[in-house]
């Protein structure tokens, strides 16, 4: 049932005040008591659980009511890369998309938490050219990419990974294309005081409803602004993106364009072997998925104006995605099809050295 109180929703025409350029008065916010939160997911080995995850997850729709809550919901977490969509807005919703020529594939990479394959650096790297800008320019730092294939592939040739290898660099790189088109300072475009950091906070304060100003904030693995807030304003501010009706005309375009840009090209937004892609392509994009960093992951449901957000408490990688869906499939928003097809994917099984199945990840309820 509809939680009988909906989230407080801000005007679509809320203001933006500066915020802090530190954490909250320097408070450290504990996660809540991992007790009080449920076992999301059981990892079995032979006839044992051998362990288990606890965690959050919430199901908010478009009006702000909870359709479904698993622990505490209402805890501050850092949303971490699983609401990159939202922080893609301002490049749509600015001009700056369209200024510069951008396409669906584009629009994706800077939803995207991409593996570092040809696919992605290639595109980066063009879109990049396009703007006048180089991979020097982004701030985002660089690791190996995530896809092995191709980070075996270099070390045949013997190439070192660049800041296109960063599973951050389409984001950046939309970043880079706002402050551009809106004629901003390129050097520190990732510092918390920054325009570009700002006008983002100040999108994602008013589509979450959720006031900002003394949120505690850190620096994520590619440099920029991670900032906290409840799980449940989290899948709010997805929901809105899904159905964006009561949001400002220019701010629902971009959300449209971003979440079709999304569908439209799973293989962007994660790699060949990603959670994300594969969800997306066994769904065949009717829900979207985007994972965040230590344990988040969000759902979207576009033709119903749904959202799922969820937080392992743990922080592992393993049962974030397979949480959502399990939590999507007990209320039923994935078929017996659907979840069929999904089977080895959100109920993976636990191998050996030798590839024989010794036991499984399930959800815990």
């Amino acid at each position: 049932m509809p939680d009988p109180n909906p989230l407080h929703i801000h005007g679509p025409g809320c203001g933006h005040h500066q915020h802090d350029a530190g954490p909250a008065g320097g408070v450290m916010v504990d996660l809540p008591d991992d007790s009080a939160n449920p076992i999301l997911i059981r990892v079995t080995r032979g006839g044992l659980v051998e362990s288990t995850h606890r965690g959050r997850a919430v199901v908010v729709g478009a009006d702000g009511h909870v359709l479904a809550a698993f622990g505490d919901v209402k805890a501050i977490t850092y949303p971490r890369s699983a609401n990159k969509a939202l922080q893609a807005l301002p490049l749509v919703e600015t001009g700056a998309a369209d200024a510069f020529g951008l396409e669906t594939a584009e629009l994706a990479l800077a939803c995207s938490s991409h593996d570092g394959e040809p696919m992605h650096t290639e595109r980066v790297a063009a879109w990049l050219s396009r703007i006048g800008l180089s991979p020097a320019h982004l701030e985002c730092g660089s690791h190996a990419p995530y896809s092995v294939p191709t980070w075996e592939a270099m070390l045949r040739r013997g190439e070192a990974p660049t800041t296109l290898h960063n599973n951050c660099s389409g984001k950046h790189t939309g970043m880079l294309t706002t402050a551009l088109h809106r004629g901003e300072a390129i050097r520190g475009y990732v510092n918390y005081q920054h325009r570009v950091q700002q006008r983002i906070l100040g999108v994602m304060e008013q589509v979450t409803a959720h006031d900002l100003t003394s949120a505690p904030w850190g620096t994520d693995g590619c440099s920029i602004p991670t900032i906290g807030l409840p799980l449940e304003a989290l899948a709010f501010g997805m929901a809105r993106m899904a159905d964006p009706q009561d949001l400002p005309s220019a701010r629902a375009d971009a959300a449209q364009r971003l979440l079709a840009a999304w569908g439209a090209h799973p293989e962007l937004v994660s790699g060949t072997e990603g959670f994300d892609t594969l969800f997306m392509q066994a769904l065949n994009s009717r829900i979207l998925s985007k994972a965040g960093a230590e344990g988040v992951s969000v759902g979207i449901i576009p033709d119903e104006g749904i959202a799922i957000a969820v937080k392992i408490d743990d922080g592992a990688k393993r049962a974030a995605g397979p949480a959502m869906a399990a939590v999507l499939r007990r209320l039923g928003l994935l078929t017996d099809p659907e979840w069929a097809a999904l089977e080895g994917l959100v109920q993976p099984a636990i191998r050996n050295r030798a590839g024989l199945k010794v036991g499984g990840i399930e959800a815990g309820f």
